[in-house]
């Protein structure tokens, strides 16, 4: 067990910060979608750090950050179509999983031996001082025990319990997350067209009305995911959850939306921005009651795509 400091994210708190990632420490920083546990990209040891601190399997490979898309043509190759997303929607919450340059530098680790690598231009205000800062890329997964609720806060990050408190060096506390899921993560077939890997943040119709095509919605391979995100059980409470029930079994805690009412509500007025930024904050707090969960429908257009995809993930059998 170590002592995880809170930094606060002033000057001195970013200094910190980076004092700790060059010494290979992983630390904890604010996006606008979740929480990520930040290690320098380039140092092989610092990003088995990652692994270890989340308990998260080596062939699940890790999103890099990066301060702009400039930085990012450093590391990865950008076709006509990534540039176009990039353009529109960097910095923000789309990852686009890249052919990974020859002299990227990039530890192998971080890719898990894939000729490609997710990357992302956050629009945090302190994620991007950071990384500016820094200098250097940062692999940064959501900074949670693998396979369990997603942190939106730095509170969920420090927890000791069912969080991260006591296995890694700090928290650099920028506030809640306001979108609240992870990033939309798009990628590129063998022939070239382009692929949702994983909803989130930013609508897969978005992406689609920009690039003027639908996207290719490939299987999760459970064995070798080609992106983050993509294990059939992810981001689950430490209780069973049960989805699309309009109200509470025995004993079970019932997470309202919309018009199924409940003490815990993921938006009242059935929002579904709302709705996603509250999505981890509720489930945590679902979780430390102890009871099984089960959580009312939401639509599955939109941002609800994204939510969706979370609470089947949470919800499914666990291996």
């Amino acid at each position: 067990m170590v002592t995880t400091l809170i930094l606060k994210a002033d000057d001195r708190g970013i200094k910190a910060a980076c004092d700790l990632l060059a010494e290979g420490a992983c630390v904890a920083l604010p996006t606008e979608t979740v929480y990520g546990l930040a290690a320098d990209a380039t140092n092989g040891k610092a990003v088995a750090g990652i692994y270890a601190a989340k308990g998260r399997p080596a062939f699940n490979p890790l999103i890099v950050h990066l301060p702009d898309a400039e930085s990012v043509l450093g590391i990865a190759e950008m076709g006509p179509q990534a540039r176009l997303l990039a353009a529109r929607f960097w910095p923000g919450a789309l990852t686009m999983v890249l052919p990974l340059r020859a002299d990227a530098g990039i530890a192998s680790l971080v890719t898990a031996g894939l000729p490609t690598i997710g990357v992302r231009v956050p629009a945090h205000p302190v994620a991007r001082r950071l990384l500016r800062a820094f200098g250097r890329p940062l692999a940064a997964p959501s900074a949670n025990p693998s396979g369990r609720i997603s942190p939106t806060s730095a509170a969920h990050v420090a927890d000791p319990d069912t969080g991260l408190g006591g296995r890694i060096a700090a928290v650099l506390d920028g506030g809640d997350c306001p979108v609240g899921v992870g990033s939309t993560i798009i990628g590129w077939s063998d022939d070239g067209r382009p692929a949702l890997l994983r909803h989130g943040g930013i609508p897969a119709e978005d992406i689609e009305t920009l690039l003027g095509t639908t996207l290719l919605r490939p299987e999760s391979d459970q064995t070798a995911p080609s992106s983050p995100g993509q294990l059939s059980s992810h981001y689950a409470p430490r209780v069973a959850l049960r989805l699309n029930a309009d109200r509470a079994g025995p004993c079970e805690t019932l997470i309202g939306f919309g018009p199924v009412a409940a003490p815990l509500s993921l938006s009242e007025r059935g929002d579904l921005a709302e709705a996603a930024a509250r999505l981890f904050d509720i489930l945590h707090r679902a979780d430390a009651l102890g009871l099984p969960i089960a959580v009312a429908p939401v639509p599955d257009h939109g941002l609800g795509a994204a939510i969706n995809d979370r609470l089947r993930r949470a919800a499914a059998p666990r291996g």
